[in-house]
Protein backbone atom coordinates (compact mmCIF):
# COMPACT_ATOMS: atom_id res chain seq x y z
CA UNK A 1 0.00 0.00 0.00
CA UNK A 2 1.36 3.24 -0.82
CA UNK A 3 2.18 5.83 2.43
CA UNK A 4 -0.50 8.62 0.63
CA UNK A 5 -3.41 5.37 0.90
CA UNK A 6 -1.95 4.35 4.05
CA UNK A 7 -2.07 7.89 5.35
CA UNK A 8 -5.78 8.22 3.38
CA UNK A 9 -7.03 5.23 5.20
CA UNK A 10 -5.46 6.05 8.37
CA UNK A 11 -7.43 9.81 8.62
CA UNK A 12 -10.08 7.73 7.39
CA UNK A 13 -10.28 5.38 10.43
CA UNK A 14 -9.53 8.63 13.49
CA UNK A 15 -12.33 10.36 11.85
CA UNK A 16 -14.82 7.29 12.25
CA UNK A 17 -12.84 7.04 15.32
CA UNK A 18 -13.95 10.56 16.95
CA UNK A 19 -17.55 10.38 16.58
CA UNK A 20 -19.08 9.50 19.59
CA UNK A 21 -21.49 6.17 19.86
CA UNK A 22 -25.23 8.01 20.32
CA UNK A 23 -23.83 11.02 18.04
CA UNK A 24 -23.69 8.77 14.67
CA UNK A 25 -26.91 7.14 12.83
CA UNK A 26 -27.09 3.48 14.73
CA UNK A 27 -29.30 0.11 14.78
CA UNK A 28 -30.05 0.13 18.23
CA UNK A 29 -32.80 -2.49 20.08
CA UNK A 30 -35.88 -0.25 21.11
CA UNK A 31 -38.79 -1.41 22.97
CA UNK A 32 -42.12 -0.42 19.86
CA UNK A 33 -44.77 -0.23 22.19
CA UNK A 34 -46.83 -1.82 19.92
CA UNK A 35 -45.99 0.29 17.16
CA UNK A 36 -45.66 -0.75 13.76
CA UNK A 37 -42.21 -1.05 11.18
CA UNK A 38 -41.69 2.01 9.37
CA UNK A 39 -43.04 3.83 12.18
CA UNK A 40 -40.64 7.33 13.04
CA UNK A 41 -40.27 8.18 16.78
CA UNK A 42 -38.89 11.65 17.97
CA UNK A 43 -38.15 10.93 21.31
CA UNK A 44 -37.82 15.11 22.10
CA UNK A 45 -35.88 15.00 25.63
CA UNK A 46 -33.13 12.31 24.29
CA UNK A 47 -32.60 14.83 20.79
CA UNK A 48 -33.36 11.73 18.82
CA UNK A 49 -34.99 10.46 15.66
CA UNK A 50 -35.86 6.17 15.69
CA UNK A 51 -37.28 4.61 12.56
CA UNK A 52 -38.30 1.21 13.80
CA UNK A 53 -37.23 -1.49 11.46
CA UNK A 54 -38.62 -4.22 13.28
CA UNK A 55 -37.69 -7.19 15.71
CA UNK A 56 -37.33 -4.81 18.30
CA UNK A 57 -34.81 -2.77 16.63
CA UNK A 58 -34.88 0.54 14.83
CA UNK A 59 -32.24 3.44 13.11
CA UNK A 60 -31.20 6.31 15.95
CA UNK A 61 -30.65 9.53 14.34
CA UNK A 62 -29.50 12.26 16.18
CA UNK A 63 -31.39 15.87 15.74
CA UNK A 64 -32.61 19.01 17.20
CA UNK A 65 -35.80 19.83 18.28
CA UNK A 66 -38.12 22.49 19.39
CA UNK A 67 -36.07 24.53 22.19
CA UNK A 68 -38.74 25.38 25.25
CA UNK A 69 -41.74 26.51 24.00
CA UNK A 70 -41.52 25.28 20.37
CA UNK A 71 -41.97 21.73 21.54
CA UNK A 72 -44.96 19.64 20.92
CA UNK A 73 -45.86 15.61 20.73
CA UNK A 74 -48.85 13.36 19.21
CA UNK A 75 -48.98 11.53 16.31
CA UNK A 76 -48.87 12.68 12.34
CA UNK A 77 -47.82 11.44 9.35
CA UNK A 78 -45.83 12.56 6.55
CA UNK A 79 -48.06 14.40 4.08
CA UNK A 80 -44.98 15.11 1.43
CA UNK A 81 -41.72 15.13 0.47
CA UNK A 82 -39.24 17.20 -1.40
CA UNK A 83 -35.40 17.74 -2.40
CA UNK A 84 -33.72 20.60 -1.93
CA UNK A 85 -37.17 22.43 -0.82
CA UNK A 86 -37.36 26.16 -0.85
CA UNK A 87 -38.30 27.83 2.46
CA UNK A 88 -40.54 30.66 3.24
CA UNK A 89 -40.20 31.69 6.62
CA UNK A 90 -43.53 30.99 8.73
CA UNK A 91 -45.25 33.98 10.62
CA UNK A 92 -43.19 33.24 13.78
CA UNK A 93 -39.77 32.96 12.84
CA UNK A 94 -40.34 36.52 10.61
CA UNK A 95 -41.64 38.21 13.48
CA UNK A 96 -38.30 36.86 15.39
CA UNK A 97 -35.86 37.78 12.52
CA UNK A 98 -37.89 40.97 10.34
CA UNK A 99 -34.76 40.57 8.09
CA UNK A 100 -35.65 37.15 6.37
CA UNK A 101 -36.76 37.49 2.60
CA UNK A 102 -39.67 36.17 1.88
CA UNK A 103 -38.40 32.87 0.08
CA UNK A 104 -35.09 31.41 0.21
CA UNK A 105 -34.02 29.09 -2.76
CA UNK A 106 -33.28 25.33 -2.31
CA UNK A 107 -30.49 23.94 -2.72
CA UNK A 108 -28.63 27.53 -1.74
CA UNK A 109 -26.35 27.66 1.58
CA UNK A 110 -28.79 29.98 3.40
CA UNK A 111 -31.56 27.95 3.25
CA UNK A 112 -32.23 26.22 6.66
CA UNK A 113 -34.17 22.99 5.16
CA UNK A 114 -30.66 21.74 3.85
CA UNK A 115 -30.63 18.99 1.34
CA UNK A 116 -34.60 17.61 2.00
CA UNK A 117 -37.41 17.60 3.88
CA UNK A 118 -40.90 16.25 4.74
CA UNK A 119 -43.46 18.03 5.79
CA UNK A 120 -45.90 17.22 8.28
CA UNK A 121 -49.80 16.84 8.62
CA UNK A 122 -51.58 18.23 11.43
CA UNK A 123 -52.11 21.89 9.95
CA UNK A 124 -48.70 23.22 11.30
CA UNK A 125 -46.09 24.00 9.65
CA UNK A 126 -44.01 21.48 10.86
CA UNK A 127 -41.09 19.60 8.71
CA UNK A 128 -38.31 16.67 9.30
CA UNK A 129 -35.65 18.27 7.05
CA UNK A 130 -31.82 18.61 6.64
CA UNK A 131 -30.17 21.26 8.32
CA UNK A 132 -27.56 24.44 7.19
CA UNK A 133 -26.43 24.43 11.10
CA UNK A 134 -25.13 20.97 11.66
CA UNK A 135 -23.68 22.45 15.00
CA UNK A 136 -27.72 22.94 16.10
CA UNK A 137 -27.77 18.98 15.97
CA UNK A 138 -28.31 17.50 19.57
CA UNK A 139 -29.74 20.81 20.39
CA UNK A 140 -33.34 22.38 21.57
CA UNK A 141 -33.14 25.28 18.89
CA UNK A 142 -35.87 24.82 16.32
CA UNK A 143 -39.40 26.57 16.28
CA UNK A 144 -40.67 22.75 16.49
CA UNK A 145 -39.32 21.49 12.88
CA UNK A 146 -37.01 18.43 13.52
CA UNK A 147 -33.45 18.82 11.85
CA UNK A 148 -30.88 16.15 10.81
CA UNK A 149 -27.76 16.15 9.52
CA UNK A 150 -28.20 16.51 5.85
CA UNK A 151 -26.36 13.00 5.48
CA UNK A 152 -29.06 11.47 7.60
CA UNK A 153 -31.97 13.23 6.34
CA UNK A 154 -31.00 11.76 3.15
CA UNK A 155 -30.92 7.97 4.19
CA UNK A 156 -34.63 8.83 6.10
CA UNK A 157 -35.93 10.26 2.81
CA UNK A 158 -34.84 7.18 0.97
CA UNK A 159 -36.46 4.62 3.81
CA UNK A 160 -39.76 6.04 4.58
CA UNK A 161 -42.89 7.46 2.04
CA UNK A 162 -45.85 9.64 2.04
CA UNK A 163 -48.28 8.66 4.94
CA UNK A 164 -45.35 7.48 7.17
CA UNK A 165 -46.58 7.30 11.16
CA UNK A 166 -44.63 9.94 13.25
CA UNK A 167 -44.77 10.01 16.87
CA UNK A 168 -43.82 13.28 18.81
CA UNK A 169 -42.76 11.54 22.30
CA UNK A 170 -42.43 14.29 24.66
Amino acid sequence: MSRRRLFCVSALLATLAAVAPGHARETVPFKDDGLRPGTIVVKTKERKLYLLVGDGKAIRYPVAVGRRGKQWNGAVRIDAKYVEPAWSPPEEVRRDNPKLPDVIPGGTPENPMGARAMTLSGGGQYAIHGTNAPKSIGTFASYGCVRMHNDDIIDLYARVRVGTAVVMDP
